[in-house]
């Protein structure tokens, strides 16, 4: 068997696996097993569907900061905004940033002046080459979704589109009651938020910017930021 009949043997025998309905956490799929390469076993094809998310607020927490670490993203959940702040100021030190890119916003506005450096605005006209300059780029969200690990971003509450892209270093700052338990919720309150007047871009981000096209050697920021850190109160 030649590399592409194996190849396009595994598509034949996953369409016959009826894929999990939404919201059906535990779907399995049962497939019987495929012809070998010669080179090593076929493993039997599974329809897997997200894990569960726990009841409590707790639980969410948990998730959300075992996946971001899986993700290699920094999660720092707080009791205050003073707090958070002041794990941001940490971040600013350890980092040693000295100038940094954010967008009108009540939390953006509050860290920008607690942090005491110069900041490109991206709300109006800015030079793309000065936001790449910048150290950090500090946004808001729409969400944190605790199955995944995933921040939701738009173009309207992150401020724009290459804020949270450019930087090398991505900071999301986020509200407790902005942890939602999975992607479902996610998509309900985009569409509670914006209605029929979506924004123009809408993105998950689910750990910092990566590739593993070259021999499979993980690199980080190949794409995007190669940092990211939420901070959640």
């Amino acid at each position: 068997m030649t590399e592409r009949e194996f190849i396009l043997s595994r598509i034949r025998e996953a369409l016959r696996v009826p894929a999990p309905r939404l919201g059906s956490h535990d779907a399995v799929g049962q497939a019987s097993s495929l012809p070998q390469t010669g080179k090593m076993p076929v493993p039997l094809p599974v329809s897997r569907w997200l894990p569960k998310v726990g009841e409590t607020f707790d639980e969410r927490v948990a998730l959300f900061k075992t996946n971001a670490d899986a993700l290699k993203a920094e999660f720092h959940f707080v009791n205050s905004q003073e707090e958070a702040m002041a794990r941001l100021q940490s971040v600013r030190d350890k980092e040693n940033w000295k100038r940094i890119a954010s967008h009108r916003g009540q939390l953006t506005d509050a860290a920008c002046a607690v942090l005491g450096l110069p900041t490109l605005m991206t709300d109006s006209g800015y030079d793309v080459n000065e936001l790449e300059k910048c150290d950090a780029g500090l946004t808001e969200c729409d969400a944190l979704v605790a199955q995944t690990g995933s921040v939701v971003v738009t173009s309207r509450s992150a401020g724009g589109r290459a804020l949270s892209v450019l930087p090398p270093h991505h900071v999301v700052l986020a509200r407790r009651e902005q942890l939602l338990a999975d992607l479902p919720g996610a998509f309900e309150l985009l569409a509670k938020k914006y209605g029929a007047n979506y924004p123009s871009f809408m993105s998950f981000i689910t750990g910092p910017s990566r590739t593993g096209d070259i021999e499979r050697i993980l690199v980080l920021g190949a794409h995007g930021p190669k940092k990211l850190t939420i901070i959640c109160f």
